[in-house]
């Protein structure tokens, strides 16, 4: 087979596309710097800027309010890692009960029902206060009575309703043919929603999935509404004994360092996911 050698239109056609991109990536960096540029300069040229240097970008602070911070911080990673995996089983196996069709589990499914409903209506923090306050005073006998257990739980009751809901969307997008050859290769319905259905569904909500986790690893900061010693409530203990809040501008970057990778992922799981589609359907 003898080698292809381009055309010299080809040529052309490759080096007016270079060419364009980039004039296009110049013209873009330009823009960004000069539009970043000019919102700097303008913060930096305001009259207030010195005492909100002081108050919030510190480096003496910042430096003496770090470790309390990072000790704080690993709370927030420990809640994070354990809460996932629950929310997880819990949003899924709600979905599967808002999704059965027997009529012996009637009762099961109109409770997955309220509880979506009712969860999903509740503010997050409003439940973190609640759990944290009100299970302990009940001295229940086998289970942890710590601020950090039922705050814990606290964050999987009220994630699992919105998980469920993404797991459902994802069972409802599978065909419905799906469910109908699994019939016809002699597969009960529970045996079609766990080998045919749930996996392709799973894989199709990976994306929104890992979006919710990322505001599960914001929403751990609410524990220290009910005094845990957190990230956040480290960093406000502090502000407020030494009148200064840069160890707030600190958590705030903590978070970013965590989510921002995760939220870069979501992003790249999404446009895969949508060129497989597109690859399927071509």
């Amino acid at each position: 087979m003898s080698d292809w050698t381009p055309s010299a239109h080809e040529l052309e056609r490759r080096e007016l596309r270079r060419r364009q991109q980039l004039r296009t990536t110049l013209i873009a960096t330009v823009v960004t710097a000069v539009v970043f540029g000019a919102v700097l300069a303008a913060i930096l040229a305001s009259p207030g800027w010195p005492s909100v240097h002081e108050l919030f970008f510190n480096s003496h602070h910042a430096h003496d309010s770090f470790h309390a911070i990072l000790k704080g911080f690993w709370i927030n990673v420990k809640l994070f890692l354990l809460c996932e995996p629950c929310i997880l089983v819990l949003g899924l196996a709600v979905a599967l009960a808002r999704n059965a069709r027997s009529p012996w589990l009637t009762p099961l499914r109109i409770l997955a029902v309220v509880y979506t409903d009712v969860l999903r209506g509740i503010p997050t923090i409003l439940l973190v206060v609640l759990f944290a306050f009100g299970f302990p005073a009940l001295k229940l006998q086998g289970i942890p009575n710590s601020l950090l257990f039922w705050a814990g739980v606290a964050l999987v009751v009220s994630y699992g309703a919105y998980v469920a809901e993404v797991f459902r969307s994802g069972i409802d997008s599978i065909h419905p043919s799906q469910l109908n050859s699994a019939s016809a290769l002699g597969l009960s319905r529970a045996q079609a929603m766990r080998f045919v259905v749930v996996p392709q569904a799973v894989r199709r909500v990976v994306p929104p999935l890992l979006n919710d986790f990322v505001s599960l690893q914001k929403d751990t900061a609410l524990v220290s509404s009910v005094g845990l010693f957190d990230a956040l409530f480290s960093a406000r203990d502090y502000g407020n004994f030494n009148f200064n809040y840069t160890p707030l501008v600190v958590v705030a970057g903590f978070f970013v360092v965590c989510t921002v990778p995760l939220a870069r992922l979501c992003d790249w799981l999404q446009r895969r996911w949508m060129e497989r589609e597109r690859a399927g359907a071509l």
